[in-house]
């Protein structure tokens, strides 16, 4: 009875009515391989410049906690998963994108994946010097420690996709995946399965719900509402997460050759994607959103880097740092693959659909970070 009545769920899209979105959404999905290039492109060109001039950085804001009490950052972390889920939530409500056509909204959690996965994720990026979108940022800031660590990520990620890793990731994840009580793993549909309330009203009150605590959450806090960079940067960045799922949501028609499933911002499987472009390009055609936005966010944060004379070649410091980089970048690229995304990827584009398992994701990124900076701390105070 609960799972019947959340069939019409998510599921249930709002047709959009108002002519020159109709429109816009035929020209778009008429000419989609270069909307999706030149879309990705210039989204993942704003991020990477938020990113650089605002150090927005996951890692970073774990590491300003433990060490320094300071949440401002993780505070805007929270901001622009706030402001994604609102705005994502808007975008579904409207019918601009059908989430449920997106792979957060499976109707199986894979929650060791997600936790488990998020923890190795969040563990490699504090060896990493950041998680994936960071070190794409300081790629286009002249760090070539950060474009290896890219390189092996996406190996890494393809390993555990396709790769030597797979088979044991996928018999994990078979082996432990549950069956949600309703047509996806949306709080939302969950919800309206559990109170058996209207799917319609759960739509608005549950995004409004969680949006609205998380925003209180952020500006509770003086020295966090003080500080027009971090509020800027939170909100810059969920605006980008929206951004995505509208173009890919506008693009996306289920009746065409290959349809392109809604995605937004993510960055471990796009990492490996972008090094198979490269070499197959004149094959594979023109790059698809991930790919594009890959390169978005370097050439977005080297623009900034230029502009402000901060773009500086720099390079690993010892072995030691060599080797620390390259393990939290296979962390990385393994545990992104197990948790289906990163902290952009899953804590903030998956959370804006108000998927389960994004938030499992969330928490798993979190405690891993913590732990990995304590380990971090004690690796290089043994070493001194």
């Amino acid at each position: 009875m609960l799972a019947g009545r959340a069939q019409i769920g998510l599921s249930e899209t709002r047709p959009t009515h108002d002519p020159e979105t109709a429109h816009l959404r035929e020209y778009l999905s008429s000419h989609a391989p270069h909307s999706l290039a030149l879309g990705g492109l210039l989204i993942g060109m704003v991020l990477g410049a938020i990113v650089f001039r605002t150090n927005f950085c996951a890692m970073g804001s774990i590491s300003d906690m433990m060490s320094f009490g300071d949440y401002r950052r993780f505070r805007a972390w929270v901001l622009s998963a706030a402001t994604a889920i609102i705005g994502t939530q808007w975008l579904s409500h409207a019918g601009i994108v059908d989430l449920s056509k997106s792979m957060y909204l499976a109707p199986n959690l894979n929650w060791v994946g997600n936790l488990a996965g998020g923890a190795l994720f969040g563990f490699g990026m504090v060896f990493g010097g950041g998680c994936a979108t960071r070190n794409l940022a300081r790629v286009g800031g002249g760090d070539l420690r950060s474009a290896l660590t890219v390189v092996v990520l996406g190996i890494s990620a393809y390993m555990a996709m396709t790769g030597i890793l797979g088979p044991l990731r996928a018999a994990i994840e078979q082996a432990t995946s549950v069956v949600v009580p309703a047509s996806t793993q949306s709080l939302i549909d969950l919800a309206a399965a559990a109170v058996r309330s209207r799917p319609r009203a759960a739509q608005i009150i549950v995004p409004a719900a969680i949006g609205g605590i998380l925003l209180a959450y952020c500006f509770a806090d003086t020295r966090f509402r003080a500080s027009p960079l971090h509020v800027a940067s939170g909100i810059g960045v969920g605006l980008c997460i929206v951004a995505g799922w509208a173009l890919t949501g506008l693009v996306f028609d289920e009746l065409s050759d290959k349809p392109v499933a809604p995605v937004s911002l993510t960055f471990v499987r796009p990492s490996g994607d972008t090094l198979e472009w490269l070499q197959r390009s004149t094959a594979l055609g023109l790059p698809g959103f991930g790919v594009a936005s890959v390169f978005g966010t370097i050439l977005g944060a080297f623009l900034v880097a230029v502009a402000t004379g901060q773009f500086r070649l720099t390079t690993f410091s010892d072995t030691g740092d060599t080797l620390r980089h390259l393990g939290g970048a296979m962390l990385m690229g393994i545990g992104g693959i197990m948790a289906l995304g990163c902290t952009i990827g899953q804590g903030i584009t998956g959370v804006s659909t108000l998927a389960a398992g994004a938030f499992l994701t969330f928490a798993g990124l979190l405690t891993g970070g913590i732990a990995g900076v304590r380990a971090l701390e004690t690796s290089l105070l043994r070493d001194a």
